[in-house]
């Protein structure tokens, strides 16, 4: 064991968590301090991309989660086990005196009766993304962050540099259908070359930990904070980067700009390194130039250009060139929930997305549009006070984009538990809309959602389902495409 943890053994946890966390994370400052981490709330996509990373590079890993139950069967936990990871109930019995290290997630309290056996054998705990960022210290990493497009982009830049012999590893907040495809979670893998693709997240702060060696900004938008805590958050991040790459089409982002030949812009006049242009999309198809040389992918919206464009221009500047790029991405297969398509029936398109703030919701919309002449999108929000928060937002920008043909259904806001104040129903921003001339809907409950909607499908429309942070949305999506 190394000599900090016998020091650190010897220490008296009687502090809460969120004041031994810091201490313990100046003890550890690499990934050779442990060898036995034990993850609490391992299904968790981000704790399991972690895991499953510590796992490909020869830790023994094991965890837990509250999702697991004797005799259930878990889809992430038949993964995990299949990957050589134990998973046990969350009641403690997995956590022994050989473990070394625990892992906790921000939803992770002091009072949660693991944290406390952990605290009673005096067994470090950090945080996951103190621990990513150790992770990250140890390659040459590229961090993706911005409010949004951050898992296509990453997944986009590590099969290009995948299919450019690089060998990369990922350690993303979605799984990559590449790797679903072969009974992976899909949202790790442990390459044998220098480069790890990683998602900085804004949302929790956790970005201004990271110091990759390049660092990427595709947006800011308001999402789980204000514009001006944003800003102050990326712009650590920059300064934490050795080279910072960002989208000169967005107003915020450009603001911080390092170097505009290493940028990327869809405005060609900007002065950007790398410029997209000639977007055209054909159904479920997208094509387009980027510094004159010819893209495609199957995939919809010019959001899904521009993260082409980010994953390209970052590609190209550590070596691969554009045609290898754009070869790449033709057979790019997408993630898991982001622009999902599960097919179509009847003339009527079912795909499921993980939008669930305003941007993201508008140009999931948008994207859509070009298939059918008719959209109804349907959306769940997550959390009273995000949409408390986001309200006018969400308003404004639904509203924006929807044609006079177009639809927008609303179910009861996600509570995930709690002592959330229940001051606000997805009931009043579909009140909104309506003031606003819209066509919108509510149905409190999702599972009628399917019944009620019937009567207003055409032989030509496509329904969008959109929704984040519920475990159950895609059994709710496999539902509604057995039941369309």
């Amino acid at each position: 064991m190394p000599e900090g943890f016998k020091i650190l053994r010897k220490i008296a946890y009687s502090k809460p968590l969120a004041e031994i966390i810091p201490f313990i994370c100046s003890m550890i400052s690499s990934i050779h301090d442990f060898k036995n981490p034990f993850f609490i709330g391992v299904a968790g996509v981000g704790m399991s991309a972690i895991a499953q990373y510590l796992k490909g590079i020869g830790k023994n890993v094991s965890g837990s989660d509250r999702f697991f139950a004797p005799g259930e069967f878990n889809e992430t936990k038949e993964k995990l086990v299949a990957e050589g990871i134990p998973c046990f109930v969350q009641n403690g019995e997995g956590i022994t005196a050989t473990t070394d290290l625990i892992v906790v997630s921000t939803a992770i309290e002091d009072t949660v009766p693991e944290v406390q056996k952990a605290k009673q054998l005096n067994i470090p705990i950090v945080r996951r993304s103190e621990l990513l960022s150790i992770i990250a210290s140890s390659k040459k990493t590229i961090a993706v962050g911005g409010t949004s497009g951050k898992s296509t982009t990453s997944a986009m830049l590590f099969d290009i540099l995948e299919y450019a012999g690089l060998q990369p590893s990922i350690i993303s907040g979605a799984g990559l259908v590449s790797l679903i495809k072969k009974g992976k979670i899909g949202n790790a893998k442990v390459g044998a070359g220098e480069w790890l693709v990683i998602e900085a997240d804004e949302s929790d702060g956790s970005i201004v930990q990271y110091k990759p060696e390049i660092g990427l900004l595709l947006n800011v938008d308001k999402d789980h904070q204000e514009i001006e805590e944003l800003m102050n958050l990326f712009g650590t991040f920059k300064s934490n980067s050795k080279t910072f790459v960002v989208n000169q089409s967005h107003f915020l982002s450009k603001q911080l700009s390092e170097n505009i030949a290493n940028d990327f812009s869809v405005d060609e006049n900007s002065g950007a390194g790398y410029i997209a242009s000639n977007f055209n999309q054909h159904g479920l198809i997208i094509n387009f130039e980027i510094n004159k040389v010819d893209f495609g992918l199957q995939l919809v919206g010019k959001h899904n250009m521009e993260n082409a464009l980010a994953a390209t221009a970052i590609a190209n500047q550590i070596g691969v060139y554009l045609p290898t790029c754009a070869a790449a991405l033709k057979n790019y297969e997408g993630i898991y929930r982001r622009h999902q398509v599960l097919g179509e029936k009847n003339g009527v398109w079912l795909i499921d997305d993980y939008a669930h703030n305003p941007v993201k919701c508008a140009a999931a919309i948008e994207a859509c549009q070009p298939v059918a002449p008719k959209v109804i999108a349907w959306f769940q929000p997550h959390g009273y006070k995000p949409t408390k928060f986001l309200r006018e937002d969400f308003v404004k920008e639904i509203a924006r984009v929807l044609r006079p043909e177009d639809e927008i259904w609303m179910s009861e806001i996600f509570y995930a538990g709690g002592t959330a104040t229940k001051d606000i129903s997805a009931e009043d921003l579909i009140n909104d809309l309506k003031a606003l001339g819209k066509s919108a809907f509510f149905t409190a409950d999702r599972n009628n959602f399917l019944t009620e909607v019937r009567s207003h499908l055409t032989d030509n429309c496509v329904i969008l389902l959109m929704a984040a942070r519920d475990p159950s949305l895609e059994q709710f999506a496999k539902d509604t495409w057995k039941n369309l």
